[in-house]
């Protein structure tokens, strides 16, 4: 089975998520685990959340996944702007327990000026504060286009964070299709290379989850400006063998295309189509 969702709005509740998922052939979604343009975060109903635990079990939802706010810069040159990334994320890791199991994505951040390496240093000193072997939630780095002086443009610079990160069984990866093709990994003409690549320095084994988008911009073009399925420059071709490949298709695939529901429900059908149509074939 493919399991395929796209990001959901959360200002309903979780609740009101999983039905939306529901209504348009999703068994997963991702949401912000608050305003991603700010810091506010809303209060959790307890009961709100034992109701999607419980559709989501009925229904046999893949793993879901919570994106943390784009204000987070836990490599920043300002210590207030790191502190106020950890403090944040610290919270979300908190709040994540009343969805137990779930993946917690987030950006590495940009060292603005400071160079890739001191940057990296404080990604892995917030991440080893804020992990604690009694959360359950696992925390994914997500790999970036490589725009201005963003971190985890490379493979090399994801694999770096994560081994400093002394909690290493609570880290993983999470693969945007969009921004690895950016960033210069061309996954339409050689994408076994791209995966041969991944495995050797970060390693397949710590994948656990794929934004599937396509991308308005060239190879390597480091724009970060995500598409339509099927309507950007990496194509549908592209992204139906990213699903079925052996490699993957057993992961969670989250859309983070310029859509509303209905198109997300289209994009849905058309996925569920070429993943069908592989396995069957």
């Amino acid at each position: 089975m493919l399991n395929i969702g796209c990001h959901l709005s959360s200002s309903k509740g979780f609740l009101a998520m999983g039905k939306d998922a529901l209504k348009i052939g999703a068994n997963t979604f991702q949401f912000f685990t608050r305003n991603p343009r700010g810091s506010k975060a809303k209060a959790i109903d307890p009961k709100d959340a034992e109701a999607l635990r419980s559709l989501c079990q009925e229904h046999d939802f893949a793993v879901l996944l919570a994106h943390a706010p784009y204000t987070l810069n836990a490599c920043s040159n300002k210590a207030e702007t790191r502190t106020f990334a950890l403090e944040t994320m610290a919270d979300d890791l908190e709040r994540m327990e009343y969805l137990p199991h779930s993946l917690y994505n987030f950006h590495p951040g940009s060292h603005v000026g400071q160079g890739p390496e001191e940057g990296i240093r404080f990604i892995a000193q917030t991440l080893n504060e804020i992990l604690d072997v009694k959360h359950t939630t696992t925390v994914l780095l997500e790999t970036m286009a490589g725009k201005g002086s963003e971190v985890g443009r490379t493979f090399e610079e994801i694999a770096t964070i994560l081994d400093k990160v002394q909690l290493e069984h609570k880290m993983g990866v999470c693969l945007d299709t969009c921004h690895i093709f950016d960033g210069g990994y061309d996954i339409v003409n050689d994408l076994d290379g791209v995966l041969e690549s991944f495995d050797r320095v970060i390693g397949l084994n710590r994948l656990k989850a794929i934004h599937l988008n396509d991308s308005m911009n060239p190879l390597g073009s480091h724009k970060d400006r995500h598409a339509k399925i099927g309507e950007g420059t990496i194509g549908l071709p592209a992204l139906a063998k990213v699903i079925n490949h052996p490699q993957l298709r057993h992961l969670p695939f989250y859309l983070e295309t310029p859509n509303e529901l209905s198109g997300y429900a289209k994009e849905i059908e058309v996925l569920r189509n070429a993943y069908e149509e592989a396995d069957k074939g």
